[in-house]
């Protein structure tokens, strides 16, 4: 059976291979994006089936993320599955920062990566239980959480938070049905990250290599299934071995 399946900041890397996942399978996809509408829409028009549409929305302005998750629901007809993917990464290690920079750089990474996730969640779930729908909210956060994020620091908090938060929310929605869960990927084979992929980084797994977009999103789509409703509250490492806790 079809579902309505939102996915934030998929417009390139994990996010669009999450959507393309969810196509594959026949699920009708809302593609956000907050940025880039050009690389989103190769996203939109790289989908396998029908339904899908593209919807941008800034995930710091609550206003917009009201407006986006309205969007969703009626161009797909309601939202089943949320994957908060949408992330801001900005390099700011302590001993190079100005303060100023210091202290933007944690709001702009909080405001998305946790104000904006738990916005969505909340009113995507809350459309959720008022439907009656057995549905699956789904974080991507980050091995950073456990492992540390020396130059990002407020990245590696805010994917803590947003994993801290997954656990909380699969508490209080299991008894409507609703079931939360994160992947904590490692490094994996993104635009975004091309430039740091180097030999060194590649050794951190026994496998010699990082992940690519489809594990995780292979990922994703098992922890949004049915099946893996036993698996609410987890957080399951997808990094290749290449951090143990």
């Amino acid at each position: 059976m079809s579902r309505g399946v939102l996915v934030t900041g998929a417009s390139r890397g994990i996010g669009r291979a999450v959507a393309t996942a969810f196509a594959e399978q026949g699920d009708r996809v809302a593609v956000h994006c907050g940025s880039r509408p050009q690389e989103a829409l190769r996203t939109l028009e790289g989908l396998p089936g029908r339904g899908h549409v593209l919807l941008r929305a800034d995930l710091s302005d609550p206003g917009a993320v009201a407006d986006l998750v309205d969007r969703a629901v009626e161009g797909l007809g309601g939202i089943d599955v949320v994957v908060n993917n949408a992330a801001v990464n900005i390099a700011h290690p302590l001993t190079e920062t100005s303060y100023e920079r210091w202290r933007r750089a944690w709001r702009d990474t909080f405001d998305v990566n946790v104000f904006g996730a738990a916005d969505v969640s909340y009113l995507a779930a809350r459309h959720m239980i008022e439907r009656g729908t057995r549905g699956h909210i789904v974080n991507v956060g980050s091995r950073g959480a456990f492992k540390g994020e020396p130059d990002h620091p407020a990245y590696g908090a805010s994917k803590a938070a947003l994993h801290s938060l997954g656990q909380s929310l699969a508490v209080a929605l299991a008894p409507h049905g609703v079931t939360v869960a994160s992947v904590a990927p490692g490094f994996v084979e993104t635009e975004r990250v091309a430039d740091r992929l180097t030999d060194e980084v590649r050794a951190q797994s026994p496998f010699g290599r990082v992940a690519t977009p489809g594990e995780v999103a292979s990922a994703v789509r098992y922890l949004a299934s049915p099946e893996a409703a036993w698996s609410s509250g987890a957080v399951l490492d997808v990094n290749g071995a290449s951090h143990l806790r």
